[in-house]
């Protein structure tokens, strides 16, 4: 093309615009050469639009390819240049990539600020007339429901309340939205939620991340198939059913082989590999389970991703420890629980203070402390039960 016509510059920022911020659906890198050519194309232009697409595009490539302090660096330079725009419709639609890597990191008062801000614009875009025009509603509910999901998390883990009528608004919502959003709402509301301990992997959580993965399945979306995977793998792993967890297994196995191939995000290896040790320590193979735990768990620190999953898989490496009690899975127990709780996060992490008493109370149990013990799991029960979270609660109940 002439570089010298009047819409020259337009259309190859346009272009580049759109490979950038859809990037990510096709599992292709675009960290080195196209990114910076939009950035010289926009600043050449003062097109700070284009500029905060692409970006936004590339937090989420950062994140697919397992580079988490990548994602929320650049997440925060997405958001300075969005808020610099001041639109209202390229805050809420650009909106869901820079907050889910913020949750990623743990940076939870960040991500609820932005999942705010994101709620309430996209209410009043949609109560100013968008909600009889398909085309302006379709992004809009797509933004909303997935905003709805970030602030739930995001309140449950800092024990807010309304988390409960967030995580059940963004699943209703998704419904209508397509298979790819579907999937998302439901890995936040049920995946993380259940791996959590917020909530159980009951019947009703199964039906409904089992329509997720019937939708996916019928369509093209490797994404949409792969969250659905993934959480029903992770809901299965929770029950008691060895049937159910032979299923789990069986999913989780198809999502690591899907993020090995660059078809999924890379971020979610470990938490895939803690679900399939323990399983496998649960048939014996305990010697081999520890191991691949203990360097998940080593892994999801370094990346900083302490709500994701670095809570719950701590969980599951002392739970594991613990069962069989020698001397030196004891200390090693201990050690873990200590680096749980030094970890640098947010204050107020409630989800974390929450496994740290359940933790705490086995680890006394385990040395012997009756009345250390008791206190522990009454703490743990009392504060399960104030904040509703039902696998807590079910998990506390269950201590003798």
């Amino acid at each position: 093309m002439s570089t010298d016509g009047p819409d020259t510059t337009a259309m190859r920022i346009a272009a580049r615009t759109l490979l950038c911020v859809n990037a990510f659906r096709v599992h292709v890198d675009i960290s080195g050469g196209l990114i910076e050519e939009l950035r010289q194309l926009c600043a050449a232009a003062g097109d700070k639009r284009s500029l905060a697409i692409g970006m936004a595009g590339l937090v989420e490539v950062h994140t697919m390819y397992g580079r988490m302090g990548e994602a929320s660096r650049l997440a925060s330079e997405t958001m300075a240049l969005v808020e610099s725009i001041g639109d209202p419709t390229v805050t809420v639609r650009l909106s869901m990539f820079p907050i889910a890597a913020k949750l990623h990191t743990s940076e939870i008062a960040e991500a609820l600020r932005w999942s705010q801000t994101v709620i309430e614009l996209a209410d009043g875009e949609l109560a100013n007339g968008a909600k009889g025009d398909s085309t302006i509603n379709w992004p809009l509910m797509v933004a909303l429901a997935h905003a709805l999901a970030t602030r739930g998390t995001a309140r449950c883990a800092l024990g807010h309340r309304g988390w409960r009528s967030d995580l059940d608004q963004a699943v209703a919502m998704a419904r209508s939205t397509g298979p790819l959003t579907y999937g998302v709402v439901i890995a936040y509301s049920y995946g993380r939620a259940i791996s959590t301990g917020v909530l159980l992997a009951d019947d009703a959580a199964l039906r409904d991340i089992e329509e997720a993965l019937r939708i996916a399945e019928r369509s093209s979306e490797d994404l949409a198939l792969a969250f659905s995977r993934f959480t029903l793998g992770v809901a299965l792993m929770h029950r008691d059913s060895p049937a159910e967890r032979e299923r789990g297994l069986a999913l989780l196995g198809q999502v690591r082989d899907m993020c090995l191939h660059g078809r999924f995000y890379q971020y979610l290896l470990a938490a895939v590999d803690v679900y399939t040790a323990r399983e496998l320590a649960r048939r014996g193979d305990r010697d081999g389970a520890i191991p691949v735990m203990r360097a998940a768990v080593d892994h999801l620190f370094r990346e900083g991703q302490l709500l994701a999953w670095c809570v719950p898989a701590t969980g599951v490496l002392v739970d594991t420890l613990l069962d069989h009690g020698s001397e030196s899975d004891v200390a090693e127990a201990e050690a873990a629980i200590d680096r749980l709780a030094d970890a640098p996060t947010d204050d107020g992490l409630v989800i974390r203070e929450i496994w740290l008493l359940r933790l705490r109370a086995l680890l006394a149990r385990a040395h012997g402390d009756d009345t250390g013990y008791r206190d522990y799991r009454d703490r743990y029960r009392d504060m399960a039960r104030t904040l509703g979270f039902e696998g807590h609660i079910a998990w506390a109940e269950a201590m003798p």
